[in-house]
């Protein structure tokens, strides 16, 4: 009786200690901070040391989400998907290596407070001997901020622009323009619009500025996305506007009028100069033609040789069939070209010819080309 009193005792002592034990576990329990990107892996760490080198089998291991949804069991060694919420079926895969879950294919909703549960199955049942609890939030990237050009660039030196980014969590805080100048940069703010989609819970966000350009500078535009929480900036392409050209004054009518009557006036003189030196060029007198044909003799130097020394072979072969040949011709009423280099021969010659025809000589030019006119 007073063993059985004893072994009572004893386990009432132990389960207080249990019992205390399990308050200070949960009291003393560390929240981690874990983060994952939208449609991608995210961790939640058990931490467990497991300094008793106890067996998966000796150990009953869960999760659950703030709701008290269970993400994966995993008792004594066998996986109880069961027990698993439909939400999370499919969706995590546990690593024993590190005792941590993984959570697949991470939505915007799944944000929020997790605890990994690990008891001892002993022979007086289930015995908590760890708990970790994980706050997961969840990121999605922004697409790159884009520029769009509503109007070109004005007369009165502003234009119209949008600036768009999409797809991204959580909502950023806030977006803007910069107007950069060779010497200056300004920031202009606006209203950001953003809404949210339904179902993937991501924010598409936007803003719409009015700049005032100056008109002879070259500006560049960039917008601005500043994110929650790293304060992380996203920047676009740059919008680069060209200073526009000084505005020509318009060239008065009369100018043009002007301008258009003297090209006029200087191609009608030459036309008229062109013609003038035309019509003076056919009446220009040519050479005298009067006799009604001419003839081309051409005496060799051999002829002018052997007329420097006088000979009957020079008379009978060389001068007389020549001169039987000028005689046909100007009989005609030709006229008579004869060159020769030679000035004095070519005299003689002329003298001979009017000798031989009893005629007049005239027209006798003293150079390369005489021409010898006949009449009977």
């Amino acid at each position: 009786m007073a063993e059985t009193v004893k072994m009572g005792l004893g386990c009432t002592m132990g389960l207080r200690n249990i019992l205390v034990g399990m308050v200070l576990l949960l009291s003393g329990a560390a929240s981690l901070k874990s983060q994952a990107y939208f449609n991608e892996t995210g961790e939640l760490p058990c931490h467990f040391t497991n300094s008793q080198n106890l067996s998966l089998d000796e150990l009953v291991i869960f999760w659950q989400d703030q709701d008290n949804l269970v993400l994966y069991e995993l008792y004594r060694g066998q996986e109880k998907p069961h027990n698993v919420n439909s939400k999370y079926m499919g969706r995590t895969s546990f690593d024993q290596a590190t005792w941590t879950l993984r959570l697949h294919n991470v939505q915007i909703k799944d944000k929020g407070s997790y605890q990994c549960f690990i008891h001892h199955k002993g022979p007086h049942g289930l015995v908590p001997i760890h708990q970790m609890s994980s706050d997961l939030s969840v990121l999605a990237n922004f697409s790159q901020p884009e520029i769009n050009l509503l109007t070109n660039h004005t007369e009165n030196s502003v234009i119209n622009l949008t600036c768009s980014s999409t797809q991204g969590y959580p909502e950023p805080q806030r977006m803007y323009m910069l107007l950069n100048t060779k010497n200056s940069t300004t920031e202009h703010d606006a209203d950001m619009k953003k809404s949210q989609n339904n179902i993937t819970e991501l924010y598409n966000v936007s803003i719409r500025v009015s700049l005032p350009i100056p008109p002879e500078t070259n500006v560049s535009i960039v917008c601005v996305l500043q994110l929650e929480p790293s304060k992380t900036l996203l920047f676009s392409l740059p919008c680069n506007i060209d200073a526009k050209p000084p505005v020509q004054p318009p060239v008065p009518d009369h100018i043009l009028w002007i301008a258009a009557l003297l090209v006029t006036v200087v191609v009608v003189c030459g036309m008229v100069s062109f013609v003038t030196l035309r019509k003076r060029k056919k009446k220009q007198p040519g050479p005298s033609n009067e006799c009604g044909g001419e003839s081309v003799l051409v005496l060799s130097v051999d002829c002018h040789f052997a007329a420097t020394f006088p000979s009957a072979t020079f008379w009978s072969s060389l001068v007389e069939p020549k001169l039987a040949k000028i005689q046909q011709v100007i009989g005609g009423k030709g006229c008579l070209r004869v060159w020769s280099p030679y000035r004095w021969v070519s005299e003689a010659l002329i003298r001979l010819l009017w000798i031989s025809r009893k005629g007049s000589i005239s027209n006798i030019r003293f150079a390369n080309v005489l021409l010898v006119s006949s009449q009977s």
